[in-house]
């Protein structure tokens, strides 16, 4: 079901209904440029920048990754093809410093970026504009995933410490006619088209459609779902100074949820003794989650002088979602509300929160461009961003189940098990009320790289925020607002003593702002705005790129206040302190292509008034990583590739108070590709099997809603696929 467009999103498929009126017409026009034939790249995943040198969420420009003293990767959608990715996870594979965070087939994804969860509210970006990634985010029409380590204060007003990740969308700058078909285990099969055109007078206009559809059936039982994706994008040089862009994706998701496995009384299962197939939400009443989501978006860029441009960029995303599942909690026979039975059963709820409704309308004005004061060269952007967001929902269940046999005057008493065998009743009543919100800000930030001498630079970015927040439920009960004003700080100095050697140091701010859970029972400050959480990063690193090696090492250190219950309040209560060393190197040898990631990572609560987490590490969070990737170009036969990928990570703490941990795990994923042109075409076939060895772990400990769950690593899966590019 789509939501209603917006008067932003009308604009928007004005302008690109325009564009393909004018895209037909021109193909009727004599002297008309025929289509220029495909090209097509096969550049591995960057962590150092070599492929892919540039990354917008960087915010300095056309600068090369290489060139920032900047943590940052970026992933191509070429790259998520070779390996199969669908989704962002896709960081997961390649990224040291990136891992899962409660990862649920059929939800959306959530990523830990130097041990901390980052927010799907705020640490999402679409070309640069925020967005709420509390959905079901497509990456066909991507051209790439942008992942920002570090605090990200500079880049957005408010947002988890740890990191940012933009995703770009795909634009008509060529000529593309593509086309994609993949099959994996245990019966998905995707099938999409990429269609791009630029043609007028000197080829001024451009528009790019990406098609897709998919039927999902994966290893996890009881899971099918479908989802598609319609997605144009268009623009039109105006003129040599004036160029507008515009573009429309609707997507939609339907698909059951995956609950998690725990810990069985005091006892952390074996993984090998789980098969990963099981679906506990597997109850003849349980209902797909349905995800739909709307953005469109202009851009007009308008070059001022030879040295200046200005920028307006505006963009609406409308999500509607229906959250349902079958929800295993807790343990009320065995007096327990953080883990499971300990004889494999639990508590089973039924949760469903029909036609949720989230808008974020974004508008940003800037300025960029290069000036010279006092011989000193400067790369300065100025700007405003303007984001109003509003959240609105109905009822919600939350209600224990029964069992078919029990008393039905009785209270609840349903229950399932870990085989995922029993069988209980619903309930749903909407019995709770949630809570709507209303977010609006205002950002005034600016950025300058300023060349001291043509080795050293000094590096400057400050955000000036005003936040003006307010919640609600429906009828107007347990109202809640607040203002606040911060500002967030970015330095660095950097010294490239020799070509592409480059050493720096930076340190830098970042805010987060909540308000006290609107709990009187609970909170004697409840619905009361706690003060600015303010983080703070310090960074120093190092990047090297040689004719065939590129590497860089970088050590952190970040501290972020905690807020948490601190006897009848809800208040800051000491902080998480975040210290590590990463690593990447790629090598290009020969036929040989080769990539590598570390991490190490110490974390550790510090001043709670609980004495029982201060110096305990966080939950779910390894204190070692290792990411490896290898391509190798068969000579015996032209156009065939191997590619192998190994991800190893270290053992992991189950809950704040680190009583239980699972133990670390290596996975090797396998793949092939053949790439021949026949008839001007090109064919790309691709092989590919995540989890060669079948290996049984637990991928992840999420501790969440005060509970520890426990996500199997997926069993061995199959994919092969077909790429047609004319």
């Amino acid at each position: 079901m789509a939501t209603p467009i917006s008067k932003l999103s009308r604009l928007a498929l004005a302008v690109s209904g325009a564009l393909c009126a004018a895209a037909a017409a021109a193909q009727s026009e004599p002297g008309t440029a025929p289509a220029t034939p495909v090209t097509v790249a096969l550049p591995p995943v960057s962590v150092s920048g070599r492929t892919e040198p540039v990354a917008d969420i960087a915010g300095f420009g056309d600068t090369p990754l290489q060139r920032t003293p900047i943590q940052a990767s970026v992933i191509t959608d070429t790259a998520l093809r070779d390996a199969g990715d669908r989704n962002l996870r896709a960081a997961t594979r390649t990224d040291a410093s990136t891992s899962d965070a409660y990862n649920a087939v059929g939800y959306w994804d959530s990523l830990t970026v130097r041990g901390y969860v980052i927010d799907n509210r705020y640490n999402y970006q679409r070309d640069g504009l925020p967005i709420n990634a509390e959905t079901s985010i497509p990456l066909d029409n991507k051209s790439r995933i942008e992942l920002l380590k570090g605090i990200s204060g500079m880049q957005a007003g408010t947002s988890a410490p740890g990191g940012m990740v933009n995703l770009v969308v795909k634009r008509p700058e060529t000529d593309v006619r593509s086309a994609f078909l993949e099959w994996r285990s245990a019966g998905s099969v995707l099938g999409a088209v990429d269609l791009g055109t630029r043609f007028g007078t000197d080829r001024a206009f451009g528009v790019r459609l990406n098609v897709a559809a998919e039927h999902l059936d994966p290893p996890l039982r009881r899971a099918n779902g479908e989802r598609n994706l319609f997605a144009l994008a268009g623009d039109v040089r105006v003129s040599a100074d004036t160029f507008i862009e515009a573009e429309v994706e609707h997507s939609h998701r339907s698909q059951p949820s995956q609950p998690a496995f725990s810990m069985l009384g005091e006892v952390v299962p074996d993984a090998r003794s789980i098969d990963p197939r099981i679906n506990m939400n597997n109850q003849p009443w349980s209902l797909p989650v349905v995800l739909d989501a709307d953005n469109a978006s202009v851009r007009l860029t308008q070059r001022l002088t030879a040295d200046w441009s200005a920028r307006v960029h505006a963009q609406t995303q409308q999500l509607k979602s229906d959250d349902r599942i079958a929800f295993p909690f807790g343990c009320s026979a065995e007096g327990s509300f953080d883990r499971y039975c300990s004889d494999g059963t639990y508590d089973l709820y039924d949760f469903r929160s029909d036609g949720e409704k989230r808008r974020t309308d974004a508008i940003d004005a800037s300025v960029q461009g290069r000036a010279s004061t006092a011989g000193l060269e400067h790369q300065l952007t100025a700007g405003v961003l303007y984001t109003n967001f509003k959240a609105r929902f109905g009822g919600q269940a939350f209600n224990r189940t029964r069992s078919l046999t029990g008393d039905p005057s009785g209270p609840p008493d349903g229950i399932g098990n870990i085989q995922g065998t029993l069988v209980v009743l619903p309930d749903p009543t909407l019995a709770d009320l949630n809570t709507n919100r209303d977010e609006r800000s205002t950002e005034f930030y600016a950025r300058d790289a300023l060349h001291i001498t043509r080795e050293i630079g000094a590096w400057f970015g400050v955000r000036h925020t005003h936040l003006d927040r307010s919640s609600v439920t429906p009828g107007g009960a347990d109202p809640t607002s607040y203002q606040q004003s911060f500002t967030t700080p970015w330095v660095a100095i950097s010294d490239e003593w020799r070509e592409g050697q480059l050493v720096y140091a930076s340190w830098g701010q970042g805010i987060e702002s909540q308000v006290v859970p609107n709990r009187p029972d609970l909170y004697s400050n409840a619905g009361q705005p706690l003060p600015a959480q303010k983080s703070r990063q310090l960074e120093v690193g190092l990047k090297i790129k040689g004719e065939r090696v590129d590497w860089g090492v970088a050590a952190f250190d970040i501290d972020r206040p905690v807020a948490a219950a601190v006897g009848d309040r809800f208040d800051n209560d000491g902080s998480d302190r975040h210290r590590g060393i990463e690593a990447a190197a790629t090598l290009h040898e020969g036929a040989w292509r080769l990539s590598a990631g570390a991490m190490a990572l110490r974390t550790q609560r510090r001043g709670s008034v609980d004495d029982s987490v201060n110096g305990k590490r966080a939950p779910n969070v390894a204190q070692r990583t290792l990411k490896m990737q290898g391509e190798y170009d068969v000579s015996a036969l032209q156009g065939a590739t191997l590619m192998a990928g190994l991800v190893a990570e270290g053992d992991r703490e189950v809950d704040p108070a680190n009583s239980a941990r699972i133990p670390g795990w290596a996975r090797m994923d396998l793949g092939a590709k053949l790439e021949r042109r026949i008839d001007n075409r090109n064919f790309i076939w691709r092989v590919g099997v995540d989890n060669a060895f079948d290996r049984r772990a637990w991928q992840e400990s999420p501790y969440q809603f005060g509970h520890i769950y426990l996500y199997p690593m997926a069993p061995r899966t199959w994919r092969a696929s077909l790429q047609v590019d004319l």
